[in-house]
């Protein structure tokens, strides 16, 4: 959620940034229309207290008893306007509210205009693309050595669910436990969350009333599957205050994660690029607001690192206005080649989203002992993504056999197999 003193102080520079993504500014007037509505009503409000006040004190002094139950009479109808403006302040706000959670996140300076992801500059590259002769895509190659079962997958739970078995479960399991062991190495705490969170929980992170028709909910409890680990991340500090002592705080959690992929015919319907269900290891940092870009290069260079010594080619890009999550102020996403599809697969999404999420989660920091409690900034990287990492292991460490080399890095954690044949 933006600054409200923004939209009231420059809202002329808040309608041109919006205007980069192609957004009308009058949700910036419709803000303030309730803001200005909202502030007249309390002063009205204000006026009627200092008069009953007033009043009161005057009525304790008269001696004429009809001037004074006519006084009591008309404070007392004072007393239901201030009743009914009070409602009213209170429904002006949650439209407010409402209306500013509807707002994206304004674009970093850094960030480029573009029209969709074929605008997003690469600002690094590690390692060239190869796509040998006898490479084939991932749902060929694994179904042919039994380690990924469709059929089952759809049996169970329907299309875009899948079975891992043997070697290649316990291929997914490794690199899960893999990455944990690197970020920890990198300087995060590992947490483990409920996988399912409050409905207020995801409002705070931004993902509704956004993201509403691609999350999943359990009517009975109102509880809401994670989308990313993200969320429940964002929520453990909602309404606290931490001291500056604490930060910088940098979790690392590994989860299932849940949505509703929306995705067009006959694009990203096979294999398991695409699915309702998929693992994550995400990275979350809660910085000071004068550190937090900072710390987004060290996002960047943590989710980099993953493909580096996994053995990937790799490339990062800048993302465009185009293409810019609605909470994020700045993205690097990073991409990993896969030969068999003959396409980059962006495994990492690493984000500066600023204060906009701390705004709607409430969370705060103590810049100094005594001083006034301000809005921190949180960061979120994917280190890394599962389904498209083992994509793209699969396809890059295939054979001409038809047999997959298990990266070196792995291999400790898949109790020392070196090819799944």
């Amino acid at each position: 959620m933006l600054d409200i003193k923004l939209l009231r102080e420059n809202p002329d520079y808040v309608k041109q940034q919006l205007a980069r993504f192609e957004i009308d500014g009058a949700v910036v007037d419709r803000v303030l229309a309730f803001d200005e509505r909202r502030r007249a009503l309390l002063r009205e409000v204000e006026d009627l207290k200092a008069r009953r006040n007033a009043v009161s004190k005057a009525i304790s002094r008269m001696q004429d008893e009809a001037e004074r139950n006519a006084q009591i009479a008309a404070m007392r109808e004072v007393g239901e306007r201030i009743s009914a403006l009070d409602h009213e302040v209170a429904r002006v706000e949650e439209e407010q509210r409402a209306a500013m959670l509807e707002i994206r996140n304004l674009p970093h300076p850094d960030v480029p205009d573009g029209s969709d992801d074929g605008d997003n500059p690469v600002v690094y590259q590690e390692g060239e693309p190869r796509t040998p002769p006898f490479v084939k895509p991932h749902w060929d190659l694994a179904e042919a050595l039994g380690i990924i079962n469709f059929e089952q997958g759809v049996k169970l739970a329907g299309s875009r669910f899948y079975v891992m078995r043997g070697l290649g479960a316990r291929l997914q399991r490794a690199t899960i436990q893999w990455l944990l062991d690197l970020h920890l190495r990198q300087g995060y705490e590992e947490i483990y969350t409920p996988f399912v969170v409050r409905e207020n929980v995801l409002w705070g992170s931004g993902q509704l009333p956004r993201f509403r028709d691609n999350l999943y909910r359990d009517e009975e409890s109102g509880l809401w599957l994670v989308p990313t680990a993200e969320v429940p991340i964002t929520g453990i500090y909602a309404d606290e205050i931490l001291e500056a002592s604490q930060l910088p705080l940098y979790h690392v959690a590994y989860t299932p994660c849940f949505r509703k992929e929306q995705m067009s015919a006959g694009r990203d319907v096979r294999g398991i690029k695409r699915g309702h269900q998929f693992d994550k290891v995400e990275m979350y940092m809660f910085e000071k607001p004068e550190n937090s870009y900072a710390a987004l290069e060290k996002l960047r260079r943590d989710a980099e690192e993953c493909c580096r010594l996994l053995g990937l080619p790799f490339r990062t890009r800048l993302l465009c206005t185009g293409d810019l999550g609605f909470a994020s102020a700045k993205t690097y996403d990073i991409e990993v080649w896969a030969p068999g599809q003959g396409e980059w697969l962006e495994v990492s999404s690493c984000s500066n989203v600023e204060a906009f999420q701390a705004r709607r989660a409430n969370l705060r920091y103590r810049p100094e002992p005594g001083a006034k409690p301000e809005f921190l900034h949180t960061l979120n990287g994917s280190g890394l993504g599962l389904p498209r990492t083992i994509i793209a292991i699969m396809e890059n460490y295939q054979q001409e056999d038809g047999s997959i080399v298990v990266p070196e890095v792995l291999r400790p954690y898949m109790g020392g197999v070196e090819v799944i044949r």
